[in-house]
């Protein structure tokens, strides 16, 4: 093991690395607070910051993947697509089978440049958790709970805002509604039996109404949606803690094109359009697993330095005075100082891997495990 892969895994480094992203995430908070003002003077203006701002948080999740961990990622396209990445607006739907799978679409986010601007349909719980649920709050992020009667006119108006857009964005769509296990794809597939579709062996079931809204709201806004199928190499199942670790992963994508007026408006015909689209992502997914390759040509997009320079931004920035702190409470020598120093940097630790663990798979959302059947319209 070298001096840096001794140093990325040793806890002090993991500590201090969310200490930066915690610290300047809530006052990166603070400062989208106080950007609401703004928007009575001008809603543009208010989002052109916002996404700035945004990108602080985001971007230094992305620079531990790429810059910490090192991890490739390798895109499979159409070349002639390719041009049109990052320059127009895009429904981009996503399998959800890693841990790391959401970190791997901000990477790609952030590679074409639109990783500040993008979107997620997220559960409203989400809203309320600080750092990455307060920004999304301040990015007109579309909230749900996961009830469709409830849901289907907050996400439609949700989507109808972002009409005027300034700037291009990325609505992040994960159709199955919630993470792969196998328990959840034994009882999706039950569903499937039962509604005469057609089993899928790397997926579950879509979720047909969520994506027919979309589309049926961002239609003139949104020119494709790019279907994006995500594996890791050598049958790697990376994990967060393997990334705080330092740990060499490969990602390859396989993006398609699918221009927005090919998708039919008709509710019925689109859910139909969307299991046909899983039907084939799952084959892309069984091709991967045999050859290790999809169906496309091998265009790499190279890293930005952005996110690595932001990282490092605030990593001097707030490093400096917690050394600082520090050096005056060990020159201190006072034992009650001392100890309650190391009871709050113990209670950061245990924060700190609470937060990792909410990641994991097997304590993923319990959404999709009911025995019963479920409605996967």
């Amino acid at each position: 093991m070298g001096l840096l892969q001794l140093l990325k895994s040793q806890f002090l480094s993991h500590l201090l690395i969310c200490y930066v992203f915690l610290v300047s995430g809530i006052i990166i908070n603070l400062l989208q607070l106080c950007t609401l003002p703004v928007w009575l003077l001008s809603k543009q203006l208010f989002r052109r910051i916002n996404i700035r701002l945004a990108y602080c948080i985001s971007s230094q999740m992305v620079a531990a993947l790429e810059w910490w961990s090192g991890t490739e990622c390798t895109l499979y396209t159409d070349p002639k697509s390719y041009p049109l990445y990052g320059n127009e607006n895009a429904i981009v739907v996503l399998n959800h089978s890693f841990e790391i799978d959401f970190l791997c679409g901000w990477t790609f986010c952030e590679r074409f440049g639109v990783l500040g601007s993008s979107k997620v349909l997220a559960k409203k719980e989400l809203a309320y958790v600080p750092v990455i649920g307060w920004m999304w709050y301040f990015l007109e992020i579309v909230f749900c709970k996961r009830n469709w009667e409830q849901d289907r006119r907050t996400v439609a108006q949700g989507l109808q805002n972002l009409h005027d857009y300034p700037e291009n964005f990325w609505f992040l769509l994960y159709c199955e509604g919630t993470r792969f296990t196998p328990k959840k794809h034994q009882i999706s597939m039950q569903v499937a039996e039962s509604k005469g579709l057609a089993k899928l062996k790397y997926h579950l079931l879509p979720r047909t109404k969520g994506f027919w809204v979309t589309v049926q709201n961002l239609r003139g806004t949104a020119a494709a949606v790019y279907d994006s199928t995500l594996n890791f190499r050598n049958n790697e199942t990376p994990t967060l803690l393997g990334i705080l670790h330092g740990k060499k992963y490969h990602a390859d994508l396989y993006v398609r094109r699918i221009p927005l007026e090919l998708i039919p408006e008709d509710e019925a015909e689109c859910a139909a359009w969307l299991h046909k689209l899983y039907q084939e992502k799952d084959a892309f997914q069984e091709q991967y697993s045999q050859t290790g390759r999809y169906p496309a040509p091998v265009v790499s997009p190279p890293r930005r330095p952005w996110s690595l320079i932001n990282w490092l931004f605030w990593s001097c920035l707030l490093l400096y005075p917690l050394g600082l702190l520090l050096a005056q409470l060990i020159s201190s020598g006072s034992m009650l100082t001392i100890f309650t120093s190391v009871a709050l940097c113990s209670a950061a630790s245990l924060g700190v891997r609470w937060m990792i663990g909410q990641t994991e798979i097997n304590k993923g959302s319990s959404y999709g495990n009911k025995e019963a059947p479920l409605n996967n319209n």
